[in-house]
């Protein structure tokens, strides 16, 4: 079998046939010249199809060990999509953290359409089953969840949901297939937002989904037509080759990650950290089952004695900023930033608090990184 090293970089359609290139052309073409009426080389409309596209997709249904890929505009788009896939009167269950675009487009935009949701804490798989009733029709989870890193068990999770009937759908965003494979582990949708570690260096937009089922495989591909969000060439090149270093980004942004969760959890100023690669995280024995690492997102509670504000304030190396999953240290701020969309009274009850810090961990040398976050933290420090 093909290490998963190997797949990144020769996975899907390698190369170019027609000259020997060993990248995939970026096929910039709106359309495509027909032999004959009715009859054409494969492609006629790159809305429908079109080379870089297909090799990217080919790309991640392989790393994903699927049978069909779909690339997006974003991941909202990503998202949206496969929330298509429902119709009025069907209900999905979303775990209790979740991304916040995710439960806008659901509260804001597919409630129109009689679509409705709960909040499920899909981490006790009691709660979960009780919870599907006939109306319920999917389960969309994340694990680890945004932005407070909650484990769900994405097996068991995938066979509960057969037994009732009902979707599995899986954001694998944060750990990437190179890290976990929900696929694998049963599960029937999944997406990514390719825009963080895929992309991997914060200079594209991009959504995937995959599946291994040849029903919803054809659905998603005739909505991904009909409705038009799909990627740009361009952009879809720029994916291919950002998935290539996917496996040395990950392997450093797991170290990195690892050794300021450790520093984090023994600094003053800190009241908590979530991380599932620390032993003493309530997920680390199912992320251990499931996933071959922690990833690069951590998340922290600074002490009430420190401001968050002054915090933000006083980093130099990482940047305040959205996103997530790129070669530089980002930082976030849930309760304002990604999950400003969830109403307070919601996000209190997820615990996210003002309190709250995201980080996106980088591959900068890790004692940079360290260094940065502790002068933060001191400066912060209420007089």
């Amino acid at each position: 079998m093909v290490h998963m090293d190997t797949k990144l970089i020769h996975g899907g359609i390698d190369g170019d046939e027609n000259t020997g290139a060993v990248n995939v052309p970026i096929y910039q073409t709106s359309t495509y010249r027909q032999i004959e009426l009715g009859k054409n080389k494969g492609y006629e409309y790159s809305r429908t199809k079109n080379p870089t596209r297909d090799a990217l997709e080919a790309l991640i249904a392989e790393l994903e060990s699927a049978k069909f890929g779909f690339a997006f505009a974003s991941g909202m788009a990503a998202i949206s999509a496969v929330l298509s896939l429902f119709k009025t009167g069907d209900k999905l269950l979303i775990s209790s953290n979740v991304y916040g675009g995710t439960f806008r487009v659901l509260d804001k935009v597919f409630s129109q359409f009689g679509i409705s949701y709960e909040i499920v804490e899909t981490g006790d798989l009691e709660v979960f089953e009780k919870s599907i009733t006939q109306e319920v029709k999917a389960v969309l989870i994340e694990s680890p969840a945004n932005p407070l890193m909650g484990v769900s068990d994405i097996a068991k999770i995938a066979k509960i949901a057969k037994k009732h009937g009902i979707l599995s759908i899986v954001d694998n965003t944060f750990m990437t297939p190179y890290l976990q494979r929900p696929i694998e582990l049963g599960v029937d949708v999944v997406i990514h937002s390719a825009t963080k570690y895929l992309g991997g260096h914060g200079d594209l937009i991009a959504g995937l989904v995959v599946t291994n089922d040849e029903v919803l495989g054809q659905k998603i591909g005739f909505i991904q037509n009909s409705t038009g969000g799909i990627l740009s060439p361009f952009e879809s090149f720029l994916l291919v080759r950002g998935i290539k270093t996917l496996g040395v980004r990950m392997e450093r942004h797991c170290e990195n990650a690892l050794f300021i969760a450790k520093h984090l959890q023994t600094h003053q100023g800190i009241e908590k950290v979530f991380y599932p690669a620390l032993p003493e995280d309530k997920g680390y024995a199912i992320n251990s089952a499931q996933a071959s690492g922690g990833g690069g997102m951590i998340s922290f509670i600074l002490k009430e004695e420190y401001d968050y504000k002054k915090f933000f304030a006083s980093v130099k190396l990482i940047a305040l900023a959205e996103s997530l999953g790129g070669v530089e240290s980002l930082l976030c701020h849930p309760a304002s930033m990604t999950h400003a969309s969830i109403p307070s009274e919601i996000r209190c009850k997820m615990g996210i608090s003002d309190r709250l810090i995201r980080l996106s961990v980088g591959i900068e040398d890790k004692n940079d990184i360290l260094k940065d976050l502790q002068n933060a933290i001191k400066l912060s420090l209420k007089a």
